[in-house]
């Protein structure tokens, strides 16, 4: 699909974050900032405001092109906060970010519309939710109100739940049936920029995980940009006997596979190996023969 330049007509490789045009044409990474005392990687826990806005410098130094941030883990057995608590988590620190960095691209990681709402409203220019309007009912009507693009994630279950037992005849088939649906229903809605995220580690076991990584490709024909959340997962670090804080080079390995696949966002917490790895695919990629 081609784009004039002297229009914001969007295609699959361009995304409208409120009047910044994020060009997909080459892969682009998102830097996870964490804004919760229990997610799955420590190390990016419970930050002061300082500490935040040196995170977000230096992935953007590094060449992340959006910052995700989140209030609430979604790790397998996590705990369900309500809007409110997070709400007071991350929405003064969008607001902080967007003061310090107002060209960035700040992407607020939530599945409940109120929260959303307020974080577009604080300078964030993306709604990415896990649920794809599964836990909210109004969020997909809120999406295209306020006209941003929306990352549609996969999830089995509820992240409390997820991991206990997932099932699938054909995970291939159900999830691409699922998108099927779910991108109709954001078009029907209004919704211009669609991303989807087939949710490796959402409700889907290890074997899963790489059968998805493996037949990514397959999700193209959704014609929408896809997003992977690999970034030291426990598809990684289980397989490799390791733990989330050893996963770096694992996550680099299944990072550039997930290119091969037609990955055009690489949602990581090590943004410099993301873009290391996106740079040397695009060379191979693009070698003359």
């Amino acid at each position: 699909m081609n784009i004039h330049k002297n229009t914001i007509t969007l295609s699959m490789s361009t995304l409208n974050c409120k009047g910044k045009i994020l060009d997909l044409t080459v892969p682009q990474v998102m830097g996870i900032i964490n804004i919760t005392p229990d997610s799955f990687f420590e190390g990016y826990l419970d930050q002061s405001n300082d500490q935040i806005i040196g995170l977000a410098r230096n992935m953007l130094f590094q060449g992340a092109a959006i910052l995700d941030i989140g209030g609430q883990s979604t790790r397998p057995g996590s705990t369900r906060i309500s809007a409110s608590e997070e709400i007071s988590r991350v929405i003064p620190v969008i607001k902080s970010l967007h003061q310090h960095f107002p060209d960035a691209i700040l992407s607020i990681d939530t599945y409940y519309s109120e929260v959303a709402k307020m974080a577009v409203e604080a300078g964030a220019s993306v709604i990415n939710d896990i649920s794809s309007g599964e836990f909210d009912n109004t969020m997909i009507e809120l999406v295209s109100k306020l006209n941003v693009p929306y990352i549609c994630m996969h999830i089995q279950g509820t992240p409390e739940t997820m991991q206990n037992d997932p099932d699938y005849i054909d995970v291939i088939k159900e999830i691409l049936e699922f998108f099927i649906k779910k991108v109709s229903d954001c078009k029907k809605a209004g919704i211009k920029d669609i991303v989807i995220d087939p949710g490796f580690g959402f409700g889907k076991t290890i074997k899963h995980n790489f059968q998805l990584l493996k037949d990514l490709n397959i999700f193209n024909v959704l014609d929408c940009p896809i997003l992977v959340g690999l970034s030291r997962k426990g598809m990684i670090y289980k397989s490799i006997g390791a733990s989330p804080s050893d996963a770096l080079n694992g996550t680099t390995v299944v990072n550039t596979l997930a290119l091969h696949n037609g990955a055009s966002i690489l949602r990581v917490h090590d943004v410099k190996e993301a873009v290391e790895s996106i740079k040397l695919y695009e060379l191979y990629k693009n070698a003359a023969l």
